[in-house]
């Protein structure tokens, strides 16, 4: 029988929507990943990890003090960020694919380097959901990307909720996808295994077939599959 691989999931409010998006390949199962089970060590049993979205990152974590902004949460999880990062850097050490969702691109970008826009306002009415419903918009593709050559089109419509952004980009990354208000919607990283990451919710897509839904997850898995055979 062929060896399952194991995807590490970092825990979050939703994280029963990765899970199953994740679960729903035969050869695959989780480790949910998370501070509040102090299993940090289990991303060693990991051949890849998702980096989920949530609560903004603590400004502290890109070098900002400013903690009351426009739509900043109540509170901050500081573990989280802190158990996260740690995650990141050891699947990084253990060159480990990484795919990164919402919350996830932003965090990766301030590992790397990178700092976030804490508010977007006006452009909230296009990226930030107000309902149950994520808010639908169109983006545009890199050509010359990885993102690219594994969705196989130039341009497309994704679900978004957010209110933050990447604002200056940590110079290990390519900006590989971008709203049409040219918001940063998905980051990439050459020369090294896999590292992906998207501001919108392939998990929860309602088009889960996708290319800016299943090729992302299939890509991912594929590269995981590849460095485990």
């Amino acid at each position: 029988m062929k060896k399952k691989i194991v995807i590490g999931i970092t825990d979050c409010e939703k994280y029963p929507n990765y899970e199953k998006w994740i679960l729903a390949e035969p050869d695959v199962e989780v480790i949910q990943l998370g501070h509040s089970f102090s299993n940090l060590d289990d991303v060693k049993k990991c051949d890849g990890v998702l980096i989920t979205g949530g609560d903004d990152v603590h400004p502290r974590f890109y070098g900002s003090s400013e903690t009351h902004y426009p739509n900043a949460p109540d509170e901050f999880v500081e573990d989280r960020d802190e158990f996260e990062i740690q995650t990141f850097l050891k699947a990084q050490e253990n060159n480990l694919p990484v795919l990164g969702i919402c919350r996830g691109l932003q965090l990766i970008n301030c590992i790397l380097g990178g700092t976030l826009q804490q508010d977007l306002g006006e452009l909230n009415k296009i990226h930030k959901r107000v309902s149950k419903d994520d808010k639908i918009h169109p983006v545009k593709i890199s050509a010359n990307s990885l993102l690219r050559e594994i969705s196989q089109v130039n341009q497309g419509e994704v679900n978004s909720s957010h209110h933050q952004a990447i604002d200056k980009l940590a110079s290990n990354l390519k900006i590989n996808c971008q709203a049409m208000d040219g918001t940063i919607e998905g980051v990439e990283r050459t020369g090294r295994p896999f590292l992906l990451a998207v501001q919108w919710h392939p998990e929860r897509m309602l088009d889960q077939d996708s290319p800016l839904s299943k090729n992302i997850k299939n890509a991912f898995l594929e590269s995981v599959r590849k460095l485990k055979s």
